[in-house]
């Protein structure tokens, strides 16, 4: 690698200092550049030196090193081993770190320490030529991007990724030329990473000529065959932190919900391990809070679909961000996908068997909202994953085929991590 990015999180009691893993020498000079001698590029995740507004905004993360200046913040990264900044584009505070490290250690010293990695950030533009021939060559730009086959490896790749979670009766595949209803997507205003509002939107989630490759379309639950709903996971209420919350007399802290009902977090700690310096908060618990999906009308409408349908098939997919507690919508469905960032032309692919399933599970699916509140975050395949109405138990590295359940060389590389 001639890049990596330590991430945001503390890595907790793991090392000499609870300190953001960018702020962290031991974690970066000691183990990463000592015991693994990495000696290429460390940039830092974005925005980690900046004091938040509102913890609710990704707007910041100085965790663990909150008392300090936006300077000192510089300082103690560069200190750590980091050679870059993410999302940074101040010198102001690089060039004050710089004299801190003088005062410090000396002005020879502290040059030596930047010109460390002033020499790793050139070697990743020196080595491809980037210097020598900094200029693009267009006929070979037009031969390269959006080739064809480029492109149908890319198609590949995201039939590859896709998880078969369920296929009740081996529903799928599809292959005889019925009828399908593909409910409208109805998405309500939703508030988004970056703290903004993204408007509603109501549009047809497959295009009829991608359907009409393989179904002929209905036009409602009554004349269908079967139904595909397509369904975005849960979309959590403001990150973590509600203003109105703080307002009302609480600690702004509420729960981050992975289903689509009102959530109260009975069984979140009673006394976080974090602590807030900026307004005083010696406990960011949000134990006893309620919440809900902002798009808790999906499940709405999958629940409407499924009562409309009756007996006959209805299909689930699902765009997943985050793991999803599968309770509230396994048992509406005879089969489940979902995907990340998939096309959902890949979905039709598959449901039609033009190519089957190959996904795993990247992370296990919890069994319920209790089961995320207990387990350690810190700690790998530490969660109580959800099993389904065939036995099936969504865990680390589960996905189905066409014949069942996947076993493989990547099944036995991953069992029981």
């Amino acid at each position: 690698a001639s890049a990596v990015m330590p991430y945001y999180t503390i890595s907790y009691n793991q090392t000499s200092e609870n300190v953001g893993n960018s702020y962290n020498r031991e974690l970066i000079t000691d183990r990463l550049r000592g015991d693994a001698g990495y000696d290429g590029v460390v940039c830092t995740d974005w925005v980690i030196t900046a004091d938040p507004v509102d913890p609710g905004v990704h707007l910041s993360k100085p965790w663990g090193v909150e008392t300090l200046t936006v300077a000192q913040r510089h300082y103690k990264a560069l200190m750590a081993g980091v050679d870059q900044f993410g999302g940074n584009n101040e010198k102001g505070p690089v060039l004050e770190a710089y004299r801190i490290g003088c005062e410090e250690h000396g002005e020879e010293w502290m040059r030596a320490r930047m010109e460390r990695s002033a020499v790793r950030l050139l070697l990743n533009s020196f080595r491809p030529g980037l210097f020598e021939n900094p200029y693009v060559d267009v006929d070979e730009s037009m031969r390269l991007v959006g080739n064809r086959e480029w492109m149908e490896e890319g198609y590949r790749q995201q039939l590859a990724s896709v998880v078969m979670l369920k296929n009740a009766g081996n529903l799928l595949p599809m292959r005889r030329r019925g009828r399908v209803y593909v409910p409208h997507r109805t998405v309500p205003p939703m508030r988004n990473y970056w703290g903004g509002t993204d408007p509603a939107a109501d549009y047809e989630p497959v295009a009829e000529n991608v359907l009409s490759r393989y179904f002929d379309p209905a036009q409602s639950p009554e004349d269908a065959d079967f139904a595909i709903s397509f369904m975005e996971s849960p979309k959590s209420w403001r990150m973590g932190y509600d203003p109105a919350d703080k307002e009302s007399g609480g600690n702004g802290y509420i729960p981050i919900t992975l289903q689509y009902r009102p959530y109260t977090a009975v069984n979140a700690r009673e006394h976080s391990i974090a602590r807030d310096p900026w307004d005083g908060n010696t406990d960011r618990t949000y134990r006893g809070k309620t919440v809900r999906a902002m798009n808790e009308c999906e499940l709405d409408s999958l629940v409407e679909l499924r009562r409309r349908m009756g007996s006959k098939p209805v299909i689930v997919v699902i765009a997943m961000s985050n793991p999803t507690v599968m309770s509230e919508v396994e048992p509406l469905a005879d089969a489940i996908l979902i995907g990340f960032s998939v096309q959902n032309q890949a979905f039709v692919d598959l449901i039609a068997g033009a190519a089957e399933p190959s996904g795993l599970l990247p992370f296990e699916l919890p069994a319920s909202m209790d089961a995320v509140e207990v387990h350690c975050e810190d700690r790998p395949h530490d969660i109580e994953p959800y099993r389904d109405s065939e036995g099936n138990v969504y865990a680390f590295a589960y996905g189905l085929n066409f014949n069942g359940v996947i076993s493989d060389e990547r099944t036995r590389r991953y069992a029981g991590r």
